[in-house]
Order: C-alpha cells, then structure tokens, then sequence
C-alpha cells in the first residue's frame, strides 16, 4: 500500500507543475552550459531551465554534482 500512496503523491506533485516549452533562450544556454559541464542534452536543458526560472534542483542524478543550485543526493546502493 505504500507505494500507492506514493504514487499519488507524486501524481499531485506533477499535476501541479508548470509546463515550460524551449524558447531560443533556454536552447542557446542549454547549449553552452552542456558543454561547460559535459552534460546529456535533455540534463543540459533541465539545468538551464534552473539556471534562467532561479530554481533548485533535487536529484541523484550524478550528472549535476558540485554544479550551483543543485542538491545532488547519492544514490543509495541498497536500495531496490
């Protein structure tokens, strides 16, 4: 049962969320901080979507350690 409730807490959370589309802007700078930081191109767009909105990002993707207005959280090895 605890994951049904989670499930519907993360279903509220997203039903909540604001929908940004990638404008030139998001696109250009996305572009420069991915080869700043080696980034993916879909992480590279999340950071400069942080970057431009001034938002924090909470992850374990390992990708945003050490980078500003990150939370980086290692992922737990014994976890399922």
């Amino acid at each position: 049962m605890l994951l049904l409730k989670e499930t519907k807490l993360a279903v509220d959370i997203m039903q909540g969320a604001t929908v940004i589309s990638v404008t030139p802007r998001i696109a250009i700078l996305a572009a420069k901080l991915g080869k700043e930081h080696k980034l993916p191109l879909a992480d590279s767009i999340i950071y400069a979507v942080a970057k431009i909105y001034g938002a924090e990002i909470y992850t374990q993707d390992k990708h945003f350690e050490n980078l500003e207005q990150v939370h980086y959280f290692a992922k737990n090895s014994n976890a399922v």
